[in-house]
């Protein structure tokens, strides 16, 4: 089993937390970490953007990412919400096992 770490940008802590809520809710994803604070700058409509967003990490397995990234973009309030897979390519055995098992 392959676990890997997926990182999402919301808007503010409430989209975050619903998102997670929704994803560990239905075993798409083991564990939620939401992160305030966050300030990304970036391009859009051809130019460039400043904005205050929080950073949700969503910890699964590699084979529920299609189907976690699926059930995001349909939550998500932004046109192209960030939502990328990280591997995970070692760590502790027994978190990595608790994956698993929580995403069955």
């Amino acid at each position: 089993m392959s676990s890997v770490l997926v990182y999402v940008t919301a808007p503010n802590r409430e989209v975050a937390l619903a998102l997670g809520r929704a994803a560990v809710g239905d075993r798409l994803a083991a564990c939620a970490n939401v992160l305030d604070g966050m300030t990304a700058v970036f391009r859009w409509d051809g130019a460039v953007q400043e904005e205050a967003e929080t950073v949700l990490i969503l910890k699964t397995r590699e084979a529920l990412v299609d189907t976690l990234t699926a059930r995001l973009k349909a939550d998500h309030p932004y046109d192209c919400p960030c939502v990328v897979a990280l591997p995970i390519t070692g760590g502790n055995g027994a978190f990595l096992d608790w994956i698993g098992e929580e995403t069955r």
